[in-house]
C-alpha cells in the first residue's frame, strides 16, 4: 500500500491511503489519525488500512478524493529519529581519493552513520530554504526505509521484520559548512538542514520484485532544473543493506516507531550513470580535470527526485523543490 499525509489536522498531518497510480487518496478515518499513530500499532492497523487501499485502487472507497501533491506533508512530518547512513562506498570512496585521503578498513565492515534533523521534514512540493548561497547547498537523493519499534541488540536477520515502510528522501547538506564542523571532531549540525520526503511511502510488497536482499533494485532519478543529472541504480554497490543498517541504529539502544534509517547518498562505481549529489559530481570532476567545475545550488534551481518501477511508473511520487532565500520574519 501506499500512506501519505495532508497539511491538516496539526503538525502531524492527516493521514491518507493513496492509489497505486498516485492519482486519488482517502482518508484514514476511524483507523489512523497519523501515520505516526499508525506504526505504533502496526499490526493491527496495517490490515485495515491495506484493506481501504484496495477498495481505493477497486474504486469503491467512500470518501475518496483527487490527489494534489501540493497538498501533502512529508509522510512523517516530523519523527522521533532520523540515522542516516553513508552505504554507497563509490561515493565515500570518492570523496576521500579526492583530497588524498585513504578510506579506512573498519568502512566495509561496520555502516558510517550520523544522528540527522527529525523535528521536521519539508513536504515533497515545499521548498529548500536557506540564508545564505555562500553555505554551498547541495542535494542527496537517498533512499529511506521506516521501522516500528525495534528491540536493542536485534540482529540484521530480525531487524529486517521491523521495516515497514519505504520512501525517498532529500538530504538537504550545506556542504561549505561541513568542513568547520567536522574539524571539531563532533559531527554535523548547521550542515545539515531539514530534508524533504517523497509524497508517499510504501510498503515492501509493493515493490514486488525490486525490493530482494533487503535492497530496491532500481533506479533513482535526479534532475537539476529539468536536466538530467543521474540514475544510479540504488541496488548496486550498496555495501550494507538496510537490515544491517537498521541492526546497526539498534545496536545500543531501541528505536521507536516511526524511526527512519537513511541509505546515504545512492552511488555506482559506474559514474556514466551520473550523480545524486553535487558534492559527488565535483569530485568525479575533480579527480578527472583536477578542480570541481560544477558550482553548488542557487537560490531559484529546482530540483526532482523519483523512482520509476520497471514500466516507467512513479512509484513514490517525486520530491520536486526549489531552492529558496530565507527571509527572517
Amino acid at each position: 500500500m501506499k500512506l501519505g499525509s495532508l497539511k491538516e489536522g496539526g503538525r502531524d498531518g492527516t493521514l491518507v491511503v493513496v492509489s497505486r497510480d498516485l492519482s486519488k487518496a482517502v482518508k484514514a478515518t476511524g483507523i489512523a489519525d497519523t501515520l505516526q499513530r499508525a506504526l505504533e500499532d502496526w499490526q493491527d492497523v496495517a490490515p485495515r488500512l491495506n484493506a481501504l487501499y484496495e477498495n481505493l485502487n477497486a474504486g469503491t472507497a467512500a470518501g475518496a478524493f483527487a490527489l494534489d501533491m501540493a497538498q501533502l506533508a512529508a509522510p512523517l512530518p516530523r519523527a522521533y529519529e532520523f540515522v542516516d547512513g553513508s552505504a554507497y562506498l563509490p561515493h565515500v570512496e570518492r570523496v576521500r581519493r579526492a583530497r588524498g585521503a585513504e578510506v579506512p578498513e573498519s568502512f566495509y565492515t561496520d555502516p558510517l552513520m550520523y544522528q540527522a534533523t527529525s523535528a521536521g521534514f519539508y513536504g515533497p512540493r515545499d521548498p529548500v530554504l536557506v540564508a545564505d548561497e555562500a553555505y554551498g547547498i547541495d542535494l542527496e537523493a537517498e533512499i529511506v526505509v521506516v521501522t516500528d519499534d525495534v528491540p536493542m541488540a536485534v540482529t540484521p536477520e530480525q531487524a529486517a521484520a521491523h521495516i515497514q515502510l519505504i520512501g525517498l528522501v532529500n538530504d538537504v547538506s550545506l556542504r561549505n559548512l561541513i568542513p568547520a564542523e567536522l574539524a571539531k571532531g563532533f559531527g554535523f549540525l548547521q550542515s545539515k538542514p531539514r530534508s524533504a520526503l517523497s509524497p508517499v511511502f510504501v510498503t515492501p510488497d509493493e515493490l514486488g520484485e525490486a525490493w530482494r536482499g533487503n535492497k530496491v533494485h532500481l533506479p533513482l532519478v535526479t534532475h537539476i532544473n529539468g536536466e538530467w543529472f543521474g540514475a544510479p541504480e540504488a541496488g548496486v554497490d550498496m555495501q550494507f543493506d538496510f537490515a544491517q543498517l537498521v541492526a546497526h541504529a539498534a545496536k545500543t539502544r531501541p528505536l521507536t516507531a516511526g524511526t527512519l534509517v537513511g541509505s546515504g547518498t545512492v552511488a555506482n562505481q559506474d559514474t556514466s550513470l551520473g550523480a545524486s549529489c553535487f558534492a559527488e559530481k565535483r569530485t568525479v570532476e575533480t579527480l578527472e580535470h583536477g578542480k570541481p567545475l560544477t558550482p553548488f545550488m542557487k537560490f531559484g534551481d529546482t530540483v526532482r527526485i523519483e523512482m520509476f518501477d520497471r514500466e516507467g511508473r512513479s512509484i513514490f511520487g517525486a520530491i520536486e523543490q526549489r531552492i529558496a532565500r530565507y527571509e527572517p520574519r
